[in-house]
């Protein structure tokens, strides 16, 4: 104690340069953070002298988000070290809790993609396999949510305005990135052919590096991220002439690339934007993956048996060509002998089954940009098309579905590039794979069956469980000792546990205490007092019509009217819990969030409900807030329409912090329901088939809006400015979306989606019975750990082993 004390003011002195005496609790932030910075340095170099040693194959994880949260809490929880540096915090004047809050969320990532890819990391460093990360360094992030006059505003999420004391600066990783240019070859279209790429634009890609160890083992994985730089000198000439703008001009245009993430692609300069922000992200990363096989291996033929590298989602998709164009132009393998090497070095993890989220990029664009690459696109078509002609014969129009370029709309498809790329091709849940297999790339499994698995996405409990909900977590420890944390199979002996009173008392009690936590944030953000004996009834995720916030917001519309009109027989208290950013394109999205605010606006204002109802849209969700939702939440709402949602992990957070479920037989949800048992889950909806059947024979929501009168009313106040003072037009766009068209049968679904919510009161009005079901929730999802899905990965879609196995005492 004594000597990390003294360690503690020694990295105060001569890193942080303050007084010990006079440093405050960001001071001592600081301090701890360098601290526990120069602990993992001293780790990851020994573990990247052993794997070195021992030429091991690494999974390179290649993803546009990394939403890792803060680091402080989680790196000495992995280290055991949270309850020394506690005390030696004390000793010395300052709490460990305002020290950690002086700590930023890592503006590294934004929904699902970010926090699975976080999730991926934690679970490769805690078992021991070598891996590596890579992102962009967000200067700004995606951005920060405020809540004006009840709209989003986007503002800078400046959480480097302190500096970021986990990252190294690692000034030999640095690579050069080109765009534009034109193309010079030599024997086109022979063997022979050779070409040169000149006149480009140069940027150039600096890495830093955050070491993240694995929990309480010395196995780590190191995410690295790319600054962009400029690749040309400060003009002085124009600077003297004093011409200041013309004299950065270069260096201001260049370095954008990495200001935010996914920058607005609305106009043709925010999609160029876009593109060079991808293909700078995987050209420098490639050059790097390339760099550290060649500094530990030799022939460079032989990449795929020490290299993987996995794209998650399309957006890495530019990494194919841009590893064939290095091994090709800088390491002159012929184009067949590069493909083969190429071909057996990619894996991709698709996230989607909404075709226009599948990224594509014009021709136009591209020939402009990355005239190389769309060279290269072009060869691998005709590569793939001719194997297409042979699987397929007498079925021309397979060229055309298989074909990369969609000769229509002249855009490449870059989902298409990643599967023909790829040695292997997952869904995230067991629904989401069977419909990739049937529906978007349905001619691709008939061509490559073996190509396509399933990995069903997972959660880290450290972060989830040990970390979010402390209380829970000590309880079950205390019950059935500390492996759940790397084992959480485990969690099935808590099933027991439903029947000891004492033990389910204290279960409630946690809950209480969490609710409460909960409820005080809230109050913080919003000035509202919440009562934490209320249901609190939580939807928290991106704001997207496929995920219907609407139908949440219209039973809550409902809900209130009935109250207001004395139909509400016996109601059961509720806080209904948004939290949510939308894209800053997305037009409906921000529309949905306006809407929430204002009917949260005139229902909390009103005498006669507000006891018994309360509506609250939490601004700027990120992971430190979903820190204090999960643990506090009584109902998840998980209601997207069915065959729409690719998996879903918030899911999972829910059912391990002991919220039970309402939702569809959408994405991971199902296997959810089979997992914490039918009876356990509130179930609603259409399914997957009814839902293609229904559109199949023509869908009119006003059939089902003149059916219930009480869906007809909700809609009528939309229309006349019930929640607006009178604006009728404020929210016609979503009247209009909702009556003609629905393309995600919202009304369709209305009416058992309002059944089931009856079915959620019934039971809340059982706090014992509701106690049990969250209990059963707790101890049977053990299955949708990170871990399992990270072993999955490493045994089926990688090929990794362990490199460690043995963990600290």
């Amino acid at each position: 104690m004594a000597n990390l004390k003294s360690r503690l003011i020694n990295t105060m002195i001569h890193a942080v340069g303050e007084d010990p005496d006079g440093a405050d609790a960001n001071d001592w932030y600081y301090a701890v953070a360098f601290l526990v910075r120069g602990m993992l340095s001293e780790q990851y170099i020994k573990l990247e002298r052993e794997q070195s040693r021992q030429q091991v194959r690494r999974a390179y994880y290649l993803s546009m988000e990394f939403l890792i949260g803060r680091q402080l809490t989680a790196n000495l929880l992995a280290l055991d070290m949270v309850e020394p540096i506690s005390a030696c915090l004390e000793e010395l004047g300052h709490s460990y809790e305002a020290v950690r809050n002086c700590e930023f969320d890592a503006a590294l990532g934004n929904g699902g993609l970010g926090r699975l890819a976080a999730c991926i990391l934690d679970g490769l460093a805690t078992h021991g396999y070598p891996g590596y990360g890579y992102c962009l360094r967000y200067e700004f992030g995606m951005f920060h949510q405020r809540i004006e006059n009840g709209q989003q505003v986007e503002q800078p999420e400046n959480w480097l305005r302190f500096g970021n004391p986990w990252e190294l600066e690692r000034h030999n990783a640095h690579y050069p990135i080109r765009f534009h240019g034109r193309l010079i070859k030599h024997a086109e279209g022979s063997a022979n052919e050779t070409v040169m790429w000149v006149e480009t634009d140069d940027l150039v890609a600096m890495g830093s590096d955050m070491p993240m160890t694995g929990f309480r083992t010395p196995a780590m994985v190191n995410l690295r991220l790319w600054n962009a730089r400029s690749g040309a000198d400060f003009n002085l000439d124009y600077f003297n002439e004093g011409d200041f703008m013309a004299a950065v001009k270069d260096k201001t245009v260049s370095e954008n690339l990495t200001k935010v993430l996914y920058p607005n692609d609305a106009n043709e300069r925010g999609q160029e934007l876009r593109l060079k922000q991808e293909y700078f992200f995987v050209s420098a990363s490639v050059q790097d993956i390339v760099s550290r096989y060649l500094s530990e291996n030799g022939d460079i033929r032989n990449l795929p048996q020490k290299v993987v590298i996995h794209l998650n989602d399309t957006h890495p998709s530019l990494a194919i060509p841009e590893l064939l164009r290095l091994l090709i132009d800088e390491y002159r393998l012929g184009k067949e002998e590069a493909w083969e090497v190429a071909s057996q070095t990619f894996t991709y993890t698709n996230h989607t089954l909404l075709p226009e989220a599948l990224e594509t990029w014009s021709v136009d664009l591209l020939s402009r940009v990355l005239p190389r690459h769309l060279d290269l696109i072009y060869k691998i078509n005709h590569r793939h098309l001719k194997a297409v002609m042979s699987n397929f014969p007498d079925d021309q129009g397979m060229l055309n579905r298989l074909s990369l370029i969609d000769d229509g709309s002249q855009r490449i498809r870059m989902g298409w590039l990643s599967v023909v790329g790829s040695t292997r091709v997952n869904g995230v849940a067991k629904l989401h794979s069977d419909l990739l297999k049937a529906g978007v790339f349905k001619p691709f499994h008939q061509m490559y069956p073996e190509r396509f698995v399933n990995v069903t996405n997972g959660v880290t409990q450290r972060r989830w469980l040990l970390q979010s909900n402390p209380g829970l977590a000590s309880l079950i420890t205390s019950r059935i000792g500390p492996r759940w944390t790397t084992d959480l199979e485990r969690l099935k002996e808590l099933e027991s546990a439903v029947d000891d009173a004492e033990f389910m008392a204290q279960f409630a009690a946690v809950k209480r205490d969490n609710k409460a936590r909960l409820a005080e944030r809230i109050g913080e953000l919003l000035d509202m007092t919440l009562d934490p004996s209320a249901l609190f009834d939580v939807q928290v995720k991106r704001i997207h019509e496929y995920k219907r916030q609407l139908l949440n917001l219209l039973s809550v519309i409902a809900h209130y009217n009935r109250i207001k009109e004395g139909r509400a027989v016996n109601p059961v208290p509720r806080v209904s819990i948004f939290a949510g950013k939308a894209a800053p394109g997305y037009y409906m999205a921000k529309l949905i969030i306006r809407l929430i605010n204002d009917v949260a606006k005139t229902i909390n204002a009103d005498p006669q409900t507000r006891d018994l109802m309360r509506v609250a849209f939490i601004p700027n969700y990120n992971v430190s807030e979903a820190g204090f939702i999960f643990p506090g939440s009584d109902l998840s709402e998980q209601i997207s329409t069915a065959g729409t949602e690719a998996s879903g992990t918030g899911n999972m957070k829910f059912a391990l912090n002991g919220a039970l479920t309402i939702g569809t037989l959408d994405g991971a949800n199902i296997e959810i329901r089979e997992a914490v048992g039918a009876e356990n889950f509130f179930k609603f909806g259409l399914e997957t088939p009814e839902v293609e059947a229904l559109r199949a024979k023509g869908y009119d929501p006003n059939v089902y809006i003149n059916q219930n009168a009480e869906l007809g009313h909700v809609m009528e106040q939309l229309r006349n400015g019930y929640f607006t003072g009178g604006d009728h037009d404020r929210y016609r766009d979503i009247v209009n979306t909702l009556t003609h068209g629905d393309h995600y049968l919202v009304m369709a679904d209305f009416s058992s989606y309002m059944k089931s919510l009856e079915e959620v009161d019934a039971l809340y009005r059982q706090p014992e019975e509701w106690s049990r079901r969250a209990m059963f929730n707790v101890a049977r999802v053990g299955g949708f750990s990170i871990d399992r899905t990270v072993h999955t990965y490493a045994r089926e879609i990688w090929g990794l082993k362990p490199l460690f196995r043995e963990r600290r005492a």
